[in-house]
């Protein structure tokens, strides 16, 4: 059983100093945060534990560093928002480990938080090494792991740190997900899965299992195109990954045995270039020199309809280059008809929670996971090492 929050705040954290991880891996911009949506998710677990008064050390990793301190990827930019939102001073520690962490944390109240700098400016954050998550679980008496989107990991702080400190416990946020996705995979049918994105690799796990699980998956994106040209249909120039071939007819094959629907488009918007001023045609072919966008109005009402006739969803991925607007309409007319659905739905993947956002319906879906490869893993019933270690 996965200890909670609720059970960790009723034997008491006052005066303790608890090592959150949260997820605070967040897109920068000229030095600024340019979406703050992951620094909101994680102040529900920071401020119950505020409440009773245990000291925060608050640890994240941001984008990548391959093991290296690099400033572009410093989570100072984060600390400001963090104490305007929290009422409470943040401080910020230059380092996550060693002196200059502990000196921070010594100089820190109980009820305020104190910032530690990104995780993955050592390598022995993403290695697990040793002596990083001993060094990491020295900071603290209690460990919280409130980061789903990188639970998935085998890292220090994820796997390692749980294994050192004795007390600890999932964030609310994790625990939410958790529990939210179980739903996916005990669904109430109709089921239909949405899967979108350019390569059928980085999905297949969680084709294989769906093709099984759901009654119907529809499948958008450029990773369409490796399906379509696996039976034998001409998609110009459109991505197809060649080396995938074989498991698109092997996937096709499966849904045909077990009776259930695997949906790709039956038309497309298709240009000859990826220029938002580019010609666009729209019909059932992809002519020879031009590549596919986005699906088409036919196909985007074919998978809405599907969404409308379904008791519970799950989406991952945009239908198209959605950030492009005139190639948007299939991923925008799939976010309405999810949240339009009287099904219970969950969207994973940070491509389609800004496709969700960008077109205003984030609040009518049920839940929005803040884990893409972590729920797509958690889906197909994969061990999650975060987890896992919180259980241990």
């Amino acid at each position: 059983m996965i200890p909670s929050l609720d059970g960790l705040l009723a034997d008491g954290v006052s005066g303790q100093t608890v090592l959150v991880r949260a997820d605070l891996n967040v897109p920068l911009r000229d030095g600024a945060v340019a979406d703050d949506s992951r620094v909101r998710a994680s102040l529900p677990t920071l401020r119950r534990l505020l409440d009773a008064e245990a000291r925060i050390a608050l640890c994240s990793h941001l984008g990548r560093p391959k093991g290296k301190a690099n400033p572009t990827l410093s989570l100072r930019a984060v600390a400001p928002l963090l104490g305007d939102a929290l009422g409470v001073p943040v401080h910020f520690a230059e380092d996550c480990i060693g002196e200059r962490a502990q000196r921070v944390l010594e100089s820190a109240r109980a009820g305020e938080v104190v910032l530690l700098e990104n995780l993955r400016f050592h390598a022995g954050e993403t290695d697990n090494d040793a002596a990083f998550a001993d060094a990491l679980a020295s900071l603290a008496d209690v460990y919280v792991n409130d980061a789903f989107g990188s639970a998935h990991r085998a890292h220090a702080s994820t796997a390692g740190v749980a294994t050192r400190i004795r007390r600890k416990a999932a964030g609310d946020l994790l625990l939410a997900e958790l529990q939210h996705l179980q739903r996916i995979v005990e669904p109430e049918p109709p089921f239909l899965c949405l899967l979108g994105g350019a390569k059928v690799s980085d999905k297949l796990g969680v084709l294989e299992v769906m093709i099984e699980r759901a009654d119907a998956v529809a499948v958008g994106g450029a990773m369409a195109y490796t399906f379509l040209r696996a039976q034998g249909v001409a998609v110009g120039k459109s991505l197809v990954e060649e080396e995938r071939l074989d498991d698109a007819r092997r996937i096709l094959g499966k849904a045909a045995s077990v009776g259930h629907q695997l949906l790709l488009p039956v038309d497309h918007v298709t240009v000859e270039r990826i220029d938002a001023e580019a010609e666009r045609r729209i019909g059932p072919t992809i002519e020879a020199g031009w590549l596919g966008v986005d699906i088409g109005p036919e196909s985007a009402k074919r998978f809405g309809d599907e969404a409308a006739r379904a008791r519970t969803i799950f989406w991952n991925g945009p239908m198209g280059i959605f950030e492009i607007a005139p190639f948007a309409n299939g991923t925008e007319t799939v976010a309405r008809a999810v949240a339009a659905s009287a099904a219970y739905s969950v969207v994973g993947g940070g491509d389609s929670l800004a496709a969700v956002n960008r077109t205003g319906v984030g609040d009518e879906i049920d839940h929005l996971s803040t884990g893409g490869g972590a729920s797509l893993e958690f889906v197909e019933g994969r061990e999650l090492p975060g987890v896992a270690a919180l259980e241990a």
